[in-house]
């Protein structure tokens, strides 16, 4: 059985459709990344999983349960760690995972053991009777994951996981992440605009525009961007590169400064580069594809610039009908 199974899922907000016949399915125990541009729809799928917002046809099921018949059974069966804390500031950290288990009715003799083992892996226990507001970023979404995780959840959902976190911090909880996922066999659904991040997923679903554009493991979507990534700066960039696609045939692109192009066997076709072209090149850049080159060359954006304003998807999670 798989952990979640999406089968022709649209929603309409009046005539604009933010999901368009969404099919896909994430087996338990995966690691599975959500990606795509501001605008794409990948939060109001996340929320038609969560059940926090219903669907206008299709149907879905996660761990087995119906998300338009069985709600409360799905709610039983996922965490969710928001993009924006919703922990309350001036209850101290235990507070926080207590009221959560009086929510969830996780008796006593299944809660306190579950909060101690997980503050201890995530290194919070020693600030576990600290109030929230004098906690650091990372230590805040540490202590959101504890609580996620508090109910023993077959499902975690996680919106941008370590937005705004220093590497070390977003190191360290993807550590924590995959040590559970190794323990607890339990299924890790995310997004994320960090494509070292995305590296760690076992498959990718990029959606655009509401639909599912790429499904794929992160080394076959690699494989698509077609060969090794070149970059060229030369004194006329622009006429380089009308030059490299009108002599090679290759699709150029003006990135970061230089002329970008993917060509087979990169390392044999330099030195052809540097015999063959008339221009003045002032430096030259190879290097394997990345799952950036793979975003940009699905969406045509840099997925980088989609996360540019920290604030954004705190302005679009206040109107889906944007996403």
């Amino acid at each position: 059985m798989d952990a979640i199974a999406v089968e022709h899922l649209y929603k309409r907000f009046g005539t604009f459709e933010a999901v368009k016949d969404v099919s896909f399915s994430v087996k338990q125990g995966e690691v599975f990344g959500f990606l795509g541009p501001n605008g794409a729809g990948k939060t109001t799928t996340i929320n038609i999983l969560c059940t926090l917002l219903s669907s206008s046809s299709g149907s879905a099921t996660v761990d087995g349960f119906d998300l338009r018949s069985s709600k409360n059974d799905v709610r039983k069966s996922i965490g969710l760690v928001f993009q924006d804390s919703t922990l309350d500031e001036y209850l101290t950290a235990e507070q926080n995972l207590l009221f959560h288990a009086y929510a969830y009715a996780i008796p006593k003799a299944v809660y306190r053991p579950r909060m101690d083992e997980l503050l201890e892996m995530l290194s919070l226990s020693a600030r576990r009777k600290d109030r929230i507001r004098t906690f650091s970023g990372g230590m805040k979404r540490r202590l959101e994951i504890v609580r996620g995780l508090l109910h023993h959840p077959k499902v975690l959902f996680l919106d941008e996981p370590t937005l705004g976190l220093d590497p070390q911090t977003r190191n360290t909880i993807w550590q924590y992440l995959q040590s559970l996922r190794d323990k607890e066999g339990i299924t890790i659904f995310l997004t994320t605009h960090y494509m070292d991040e995305a590296e760690y997923c076992n498959r990718i679903g990029i959606i655009d525009h509401g639909s599912i554009v790429a499904l794929d493991t992160p080394e076959h979507l690699k494989d698509t961007v077609g060969g090794d990534v070149v970059s060229v700066q030369a004194a006329n960039m622009e006429a380089l590169s009308k030059e490299i696609s009108s002599r090679y045939q290759l699709t150029t692109s003006l990135q970061n400064g230089a002329v970008t192009f993917s060509v087979q066997d990169g390392e044999h076709f330099l030195p052809r580069l540097m015999r063959d072209t008339g221009q003045e090149i002032t430096s030259i850049a190879l290097r394997r594809p990345t799952l950036d080159d793979v975003f940009l060359k699905i969406t045509g954006r840099d997925i980088r610039n989609q996360h540019a304003d920290p604030y954004a998807a705190m302005k679009q999670r206040r109107g889906f009908a944007s996403r």
